[in-house]
This record gives structure tokens, sequence and C-alpha cells, in this order.
């Protein structure tokens, strides 16, 4: 072991390893050719409590590209609906948790190896990740993040020198594997795998595992497992809100990716709107479009009540089906408090340090102006950034559409949002033009990974081996300006206690 490497020095908590082994399977890494450090995440290493100057290519390539000096490393056992079919044959197929450890804020996170080599669960596949999903699942989680998702993120991408091959890519193509860092790996299919397995003492033990590390604040309640439901509920209703406020389709959205922490993690075949479609479809197997854009709050919704049916073997089934209730109106505001934030006005402060009232009908007008306008749903937000950045619209007329990022919006759609927005920009003082200029910088991408733009980045790397334009992107991405002006000094909240500073 490298005594002096500081990633292997850091304080591990074998918290699900405690568990037991009904839960898991030990697994060796895979031994690669080469491991080539492509990207790396200073910004977590920092959540870590690690100093990134101290932490070197060598540090990283050995912890994370050869796995030296950690044990066990363990591939966790699930199951999952697939597109609507129970599967039974599931399991971490491709990647095994690597350690568990608390961040600065106190709270647990996994580190999780994708593309690590065969596991029992592998069935039949190489349990390797290619170099272009790598890239991918980088861009995804990277532009997430400032885009206010709770997500996980990637530690680091190396390149390890195998070529594999694919139905989906050109083949030969380059390997990877990656290390992300998540708030836990555990899934519905989790607690679906016992139900199969009738195995309802051990769900039991998973679930208050699952309230105590995950849910501690909840330790008081009057049921702390039936309170932990019903925050779930909550979480998961907030992450389609923010998935569909980000114009994001994750693709595949089977029970076994959905998190028992209602984070978004294991980018696929996923896809940023271009042009606003509720029936965009990212993942090219998807036929009947199940997980198209516009269908995933109901998925979502769907999935919970799959997952009922295993929590059923723990708590009583009517007070699970009244947790659910919530879910619409939950969503309802959370997606249109989202979407009024790209707008720059979520929170506008008056003088007195008061709220104004809600944004009126700008948020049914919005999607009415980007159904007829085809603009690219991302630059819509941009061309409002940088336009309200450089002038002040004292006028509605001072407010027109913006120029190089797309047609002419019909005059009807846009007269009607123009004006609504306008009307509320007007009845802003300096303080809350002040706050609304900010968010508007704060939760928009100057440049969205739409699939062309990952494209034209994964061309550079793929013909030139020239990473320039991926770390430029994802760079751009990166938050660098003030915290929330005053008198709304606040940091974004989401609702498992996470902020979201960039």
């Amino acid at each position: 072991m490298n005594r002096a490497n500081p990633l292997l020095a850091l304080p591990f908590e074998p918290s699900l390893e405690r568990l037991g082994s009904d839960y898991w399977d030990v697994v060796e890494a895979a031994r690669f050719p080469e491991t080539r450090l492509r990207f790396r995440n200073d910004a977590l290493l920092g959540q870590l409590g690690l100093d990134p100057a101290g932490v070197s290519r060598d540090h990283l390539e050995a912890a994370y590209g050869r796995f030296e000096g950690r044990q066990p490393l363990l591939a966790l056992r699930y199951h999952g609906y697939q597109f609507g079919v129970y599967n039974p044959q599931l399991g971490d197929g491709r990647g095994f948790l690597y350690g568990q450890v608390r961040d600065c804020h106190g709270r647990l996170q996994d580190l999780g190896a994708k593309g690590s080599g065969q596991t029992p669960w592998s069935r039949g596949g190489d349990g390797r990740l290619t170099l272009k999903g790598g890239v991918r699942e980088v861009l995804a989680a990277e532009a997430l993040h400032r885009l206010g998702v709770t997500t996980s993120r990637t530690m680091s991408l190396m390149e390890t020198g195998e070529q594999l091959y694919r139905g989906d890519e050109p083949s030969p193509t380059r390997s990877s594997v990656m290390v992300r860092l998540a708030h836990t790996h555990l899934r519905f299919g989790s607690c679906e795998r016992l139900l199969y397995l009738q195995q309802p003492g051990q769900l039991a033990r998973l679930l208050h595992h699952v309230q105590r590390i995950y849910y501690p604040h909840l330790a008081e309640a009057d049921n702390p497992l039936l309170a932990m439901v019903e925050e779930l509920v909550e979480r998961v209703a907030h992450l389609a809100a923010q998935w569909m406020v980000a114009g994001f389709t994750h693709g595949v959205l089977n029970t076994d990716n959905m998190s028992l922490a209602g984070e978004s993690f294991d980018y696929g075949p996923y896809g940023f709107l271009a042009a606003w479609d509720p029936g965009f479809t990212a993942a090219y197997f998807d036929h009947t479009g199940l997980y198209a854009y516009g269908r995933q709050p109901a998925i979502c919704h769907h999935n919970l009540k799959l997952l009922l049916q295993p929590l059923a073997m723990a708590l009583p089934l009517e007070a699970l089906e009244a947790a659910m209730t919530p879910f619409g109106s939950i969503y309802e505001a959370a997606y249109r408090s989202g979407l009024l934030r790209r707008l720059g006005l979520v929170q506008p402060w008056t003088a007195t340090g008061t709220m104004d009232p809600p944004a009126g009908d700008l948020a049914p007008l919005t999607l009415q102006l980007l159904a007829a306008w085809k603009i690219d749903y991302g630059d819509f937000f941009a061309g409002l950034r940088d336009q309200v950045s450089s002038s002040d619209p004292e006028e509605p007329d001072a407010l027109t559409p913006w120029r190089g990022h797309g047609p002419e919006p019909p005059r009807q759609p846009w007269l009607a949002w123009r004006d609504c927005w306008w009307s509320h920009w007007h009845g802003l003082d300096g303080d809350g033009r002040q706050a609304a200029r900010w968010a508007l910088q704060r939760w928009n991408l100057t440049r969205t990974p739409t699939r062309p733009v990952i494209e034209q980045v994964w061309q550079a790397i793929s013909d030139h081996d020239n990473w320039q334009p991926f770390h430029q992107l994802v760079d751009s991405w990166r938050w660098t300006g003030a915290a929330q002006p005053e008198p709304a000094n606040q940091a974004e909240t989401h609702p498992q206690g996470q902020t979201h500073q960039g």
C-alpha cells in the first residue's frame, strides 16, 4: 500500500459492510494495461476534506485506476423493473462500492467505481465502460450540478488502454474506468430484491440502515421508517421537477436506477432537450417512448408505487399509500419554482425584506412560448440572461428576441410572455433586480450539453486526442461568482439538506 497517498488515508467507514453479506458480494478490480488520468474533480476532493494541491495524478491513478490498498470492494445486489418487466438477474455488473467516507458536512458519501471489471452480476458482459460513456457521464453530472439538480458527480475518469466492442458505438472503441461520489448506491431495486426473495427481516434491517444514515433527522419521529418514506416521496418529486426544469431526460428510469436517497445518478443514454419537445426520448432502445422527457414525473411516481410493494413487508400499506398522496402537489410547486428561478424571478425581495407575490402566469406562458418558438431550450434561458446582463429593460419593447440563439419567435406567444416577464421585472426594486441578475447567471449554462455539443467534444477526443474542448466545457459550468446577494443571502437548499454553492 502507498501510505503516502492521501486518498488511501481517508477515514473510510464500513457502513454498508456492517449490514452483512446478504446485500453484497466481495469482488476484485480488473487489471488494466494502463491507467491514464483524463479528468479529476478538485471540488470533490475538497468536499472530502483534502487539499487538491496535495493529491497528485499518481495518487489518483493508484487509488481510482489500479485500486491499490482498498479491501474489500463490494458489488451490490439488487433487482429492478426494466421498461416495466421485472428482472431478478441484476446487480452491480461492471462496478463496485470502493468505500464510504464522511464529507466536510458530515454526510456519508459513497465512492463507487464504474467500468472496473466483471462481477457475479455481469451476466456475460465484460464489466468495462467505454471512454465515450465515461466522458458523457462527467458532462451530465457537472451540467446538472450547475443547474441545481441533486446529483452524483464524477471524482475521476481514467483511460485504461483496452479496446472494447459495442453495438451502439463504432468499434473497437477506447475503454475507461470512473469513480463517482454519490450519497448512496442503494436503490429501489435493493428493496425489490428482498421482496422477491421473501426476506422481510433483511428488508427491515436495510430500511433501518437507510433511515439512520440518510434520514438521521427523522430518528425522533413517531414512526421513523414511515417518515422516511414520506420524505423520499418529497425528494423524488423535487428530483423529477429538477430534471424537467433542466430540460434533462435520464433515459432509463428503471427502478434499479432510482436512489433510496432521492439522488440522480447512473447516466447512460441521457439527453438534454434541443427544441422543446415533451416526447423527446433519449434512449435509442426506448421504442415506445416510455421514458420520454415529458413522462418522467409520471414514471417517478409509478416507481414509487412499485416500491410500496416491498415496503409493505415492514409498514402498513394504507399508511404507505397515504404517503404517496402529496407527490403531485410537491412536484408542481417545485417545477414552477425551478422554472421561475431560471427566469430570474425566484424569491424577488423588496426593500423591506418581504417576498413579492408569486409570478403570475409566467410559467405556463414560458412553456407556450417554448412550444411555439423553435429555439434550443437551454439557449432560451441563456439568451434572457445575456440580454438582462447587458441592459436594464425599462420598457417592454427593450426586451427583444435574442439574436444568434434561433429563429424569430411567433409574435403573439412572444408578446404575451415578454409583457408578463417584464411586468414582474418592472415591479422589482434595486435589490430584487440584483437578485434576479444573479439568479440568471447562477442557474443557467452558457452552453448546454445537447447531443451535437457532446459529439463535437467527443470528436476532438476520438480523432485527435484533443481534450481541450472537453475541459473548457466542464470549466465553463463551474460557478465562480458571488454568493446570493443581500438581502436574499441564502444558499439554495435541497430537500436532502445539501446546499449547492457550485
